[in-house]
């Protein structure tokens, strides 16, 4: 069975097994990965700069993420979400098809 790109016209993500879908381009603001590792890294009153250098990442990478770019690194994203003791991981969902596409 081959996964067609354009029956999955849609990016997202996977947190705690919630997967959220997102139109292309840019993260919304108000994404729980987002919101996670801002709300974890001010409460241990950390820069982002601190946090880069905590998870041996570039400060380019966790402004990228911070910023929702829409593709990073999974093995990046682990590096970070580790230090607050979590990991993404893969979750069931059923992708929506676009009914005019078929």
């Amino acid at each position: 069975m081959s996964l067609k790109k354009a029956c999955y016209p849609r990016s997202g993500i996977v947190l705690n097994s919630i997967v959220i879908l997102y139109p292309k381009g840019r993260i919304p603001m108000n994404d729980p990965l987002i919101n996670f590792v801002k709300a974890k890294r001010k409460a241990l009153g950390l820069t982002q700069h601190d946090l880069a250098d905590r998870a041996g990442l570039g400060l380019r990478f966790i402004r990228d993420l911070e910023q929702g770019k829409e593709s990073l690194r999974l093995d990046k994203v682990n590096q970070v979400l580790a230090l607050f003791g979590h990991r993404m991981a893969p979750a069931p969902f059923r992708p929506e098809v676009d009914d005019e596409k078929g």
